[in-house]
């Protein structure tokens, strides 16, 4: 398929923008100010748009050429990798996974997430955590081979995304004993007589437990909210609250906290999602994340 315009055209464009100015550009690249500005000028030519506009004595984007330039930005810094990428993939062979993972999401779901794959020999494991939106821009870009996440992908006209179910957990409340100790009696709604931790808004179980509280006639005194849910847990661990987690991760959360479980959180599930731009998953260690569900 023919492209409307020259990426070498588009490049003289990038480099003049960065620059600030036509001259200080063709010094950059070694050419001529007549041959750069003539690039630049075909370029605009073929989008049918100016892309800059003289500002003193330099030259400054236009709303268009914004547009332009954070395109060109994501092109030449992927192009930038190339070589890199070429070079490491030649002199190592590996099994590469570029995982995205929504901020919302547990560590330790996470780590049980991707144990399928962490015995994979020749792996090399990139995890980036962002919140979801970024990450679905990255993995449309195919920056990323999948996303994480505690909700399926919303809907987007623009981009084709898959929510493949991980599996799912029940929650229950976990705290120091002594925090245990004070809420035992008359569980669930002792919850109102201690201290709570919760997740902020931002995460797909928050949503669950204000109804939770909301069915059940019960009031908690929040001292806490946190977007990473290790956070939380340390305050917890520390004997700030009570606090949720998922019962999927039990064993590693007395284990690497030193809490107890107070009580299930009776009818409240985290869900869990690898998201990809593929129906037919081809990524052979993506797959066998997706064998290997809860």
């Amino acid at each position: 398929m023919s492209t409307p315009f020259n990426y070498k055209h588009l490049y003289y464009f990038w480099v003049v923008a960065k620059e600030g100015g036509i001259s200080k550009a063709a010094d950059k690249l070694d050419m001529a100010v007549q041959t750069v500005s003539a690039q630049v000028r075909e370029l605009e030519r073929s989008l049918g748009y100016a892309l800059l506009k003289p500002a003193g004595r330099g030259l400054v984007l236009t709303d268009a050429g914004q547009a332009a330039m954070q395109q060109a930005d994501q092109i030449f810094q992927l192009g930038e990798s190339l070589p890199a990428r070429v070079r490491d993939a030649a002199s190592t062979p590996t099994m590469r996974l570029a995982v995205g993972i929504c901020d919302a999401l547990p560590k330790l779901v996470v780590h049980r997430l991707l144990l399928p794959v962490i015995s994979e020999p020749t792996l090399r494991l990139l995890c980036h955590e962002r919140e979801l939106t970024d990450l679905l821009g990255d993995l449309a870009l195919h920056r990323l081979d999948v996303v994480l996440s505690d909700r399926p992908a919303p809907a987007n006209p623009n981009i084709k995304l898959y929510s493949h179910p991980m599996g799912s957990s029940t929650i229950a409340w976990y705290g120091t004993p002594a925090m245990v100790q004070a809420a035992q009696y008359d569980f669930p709604q002792s919850l109102e007589q201690v201290p709570l931790l919760l997740p902020t808004a931002h995460t797909a179980v928050r949503v669950r437990l204000d109804q939770w509280f909301e069915q059940r006639g019960i009031h908690p005194r929040v001292v806490g909210e946190f977007e990473d849910g290790a956070l939380l847990k340390t305050f917890g661990a520390s004997g700030m609250g009570v606090f949720p987690a998922a019962e999927w991760v039990h064993d590693n959360l007395l284990a690497h906290y030193a809490v107890q479980c107070l009580g299930p959180c009776e009818g409240v599930t985290e869900h869990f999602f690898a998201i990809g731009t593929e129906k037919k998953v081809q990524h052979p260690l993506v797959q066998r994340l997706l064998q290997s569900v809860l």
